[in-house]
C-alpha cells in the first residue's frame, strides 16, 4: 500500500494548511463538544473525548476554545448545537468510492453542500450502502518520529492489538482494529511514546490505482467536500504511487 503512505503524508501536510484557514480548528472543537455530550465531560472516563482533546491540542487549538467546547457539550455552558452524524456515499472520478462523514445541525445544508461538491467535481452521490461495504472501521494512531523509531513503536503496540506500523516520513501510522484503538494508544503512553492523534476511521478493503490526472481529480473532489463546515472526514479508496504523488506536489 505504497500509495496509502504517500497519501497519508499529504493529508497531514494538508491538515496544517487547513489549520491556518481556521477550518480544522472549528471541526476539532465540534468533535470535542459532541464527544462530551455523548459520553460525559470527564476525559478520564470518556476515551473519545480524551482523544478529541489530545488531537485539538496537538493541532494548536487554543485552550479557551477547548474548554468552551467541553462546557457546551457537558451542559455546563449554554449555546451547544444539536449535532448529528450523517454519512453520505458516492463515486468520484474514475469510479473511486467516497465516504463523507458529516457532523451537522442542519441536514439539508449538509446534503446540499455534499451534492454540489460531487456534481461540480466529476462525481455523483450514491444510495446508502452502495460503497460503504468497501470500507471497514479501523483504529489509526499517528506517532511523531522524534524520540522513537519504528521497532520501538511496534514493540509497544503489538500485544495491545497493533497490526501494522507504516512510515509516513515525519510520522508513524499505527493501524489496529477499531476496538483496540484505546489499548494501543494506552500502550504507547505507558511506553513513554507520544502520539499526535488517535481516531477510528473508515479503511478501504481494496483500492483503485490512479494516475496523476486521476489523482488530481479525486483530490479536487476531496478538497471541495472538506471545504464544507459540516464535513468532518472524507474517505476514498484510491491508491496513487509515490511517483504520482510527487508529481502532484510539483504542480
Amino acid at each position: 500500500m505504497s500509495g496509502h503512505s504517500k497519501w497519508a503524508t499529504t493529508k497531514h501536510k494538508k491538515a496544517a494548511i487547513d489549520a491556518k484557514r481556521g477550518k480544522l480548528f472549528a471541526k476539532l472543537v465540534k468533535n470535542i463538544e459532541v464527544a462530551a455530550r455523548t459520553g460525559g465531560g470527564d476525559p478520564a472516563g470518556n476515551p473519545t473525548l480524551f482523544d478529541a482533546i489530545q488531537k485539538a491540542k496537538k493541532s494548536s487549538v487554543p485552550n479557551d476554545n477547548i474548554d468552551r467546547a467541553l462546557k457546551r457539550g457537558s451542559g455546563q455552558e449554554a449555546g451547544g448545537a444539536d449535532y448529528q452524524t450523517i454519512m453520505y456515499e458516492g463515486y468520484g472520478p474514475g469510479g473511486v468510492a467516497v465516504l463523507v462523514e458529516c457532523l451537522t445541525d442542519n441536514r439539508n445544508r449538509a446534503a446540499s453542500d455534499v451534492r454540489v461538491a460531487f456534481t461540480r467535481n466529476g462525481g455523483q452521490m450514491a444510495d446508502p450502502g452502495s460503497v460503504s461495504y468497501l470500507f471497514s472501521r479501523k483504529g489509526v494512531v499517528i506517532v511523531p518520529k522524534e524520540g522513537t523509531d519504528e521497532d520501538a513503536v511496534m514493540e509497544a503496540v503489538l500485544e495491545a492489538g497493533g497490526e501494522e506500523v507504516t512510515d509516513l516520513g515525519e510520522q508513524f501510522e499505527v493501524l489496529s482494529e477499531a476496538t483496540d484503538l484505546v489499548p494501543v494508544r494506552t500502550a504507547l503512553q505507558e511506553a513513554g511514546i507520544e502520539y499526535d492523534s488517535a481516531d477510528v476511521v473508515f479503511w478501504p478493503a481494496t483500492q483503485i490505482e490512479v494516475d496523476a490526472d486521476g489523482a488530481r481529480k479525486i483530490l479536487r473532489l476531496i478538497d471541495a467536500l472538506e471545504d464544507s463546515d459540516d464535513v468532518q472526514n472524507v474517505y476514498a479508496n484510491f491508491d496513487a504511487s509515490d511517483e504520482v504523488m510527487a508529481e502532484l506536489e510539483d504542480d
